[in-house]
């Protein structure tokens, strides 16, 4: 016989049942056509304990794209983590965050809807604590540059590397697309 599942347990159940719900249908309908009800029903949750857990919708939102983002960051750091050359682990990274933006969805998620329904600055808080924050790492450690330059770099190769996720997402060659941004990378750190 099973131990009863303790409130801790059966808390994280029901967040996480939320979350998926919710991002199911954020990335089915978008932001603006899921509604609390919608998600409620989904996770076979009330709206009680969907307000229990979050302040609205919004905030649901803000912790899907959280998770989201916390995903790309992990599969960039599980790629880049075994090379010894900075430069290859920085090109493995930046293969990575591709990857992971190729997940169902995320790409709509982190870079279409996310900016317009958090805002500009509020994603861009969110970036820094994970995939930029990887890039700009990498970039630190493969170039001898002061930290004003390594954060400049970092600016332009992430809307150039979100660019490049977007492009892919709509149709676009992912092998043309991907070679060109490690042409890209690889003349930016030379």
């Amino acid at each position: 016989m099973a131990a009863p599942r303790t409130n801790r347990e059966r808390t994280e159940t029901t967040r996480l049942a939320l979350l998926e719900a919710a991002r199911g249908l954020f990335v089915s309908r978008g932001y603006a056509e899921t509604s609390t009800p919608d998600i409620c029903a989904a996770a076979g949750i009330t709206r009680g304990a969907l307000y229990h857990h979050f302040a609205d919708k919004r905030d649901l939102f803000r912790q899907v794209l959280a998770r989201e983002a916390e995903a790309v960051a992990a599969r960039i750091e599980a790629s880049a983590a075994p090379a010894d050359d900075a430069r290859a682990a920085l090109i493995a990274g930046s293969e990575a965050y591709l990857d992971a933006m190729a997940a169902t969805g995320r790409t709509r998620l982190l870079l279409i809807d996310g900016p317009a329904v958090l805002g500009l600055a509020e994603l861009a808080a969110l970036d820094e604590a994970h995939a930029a924050r990887t890039l700009r790492e990498g970039l630190a450690a493969a170039l001898r540059r002061d930290a004003a330059q390594v954060d400049a770099l970092a600016r332009l190769l992430s809307a150039a590397f979100d660019r490049a996720a977007l492009e892919i997402d709509a149709g676009t060659d992912a092998g043309a697309m991907r070679a060109a941004m490690r042409e890209l990378l690889t003349r930016a750190i030379a």
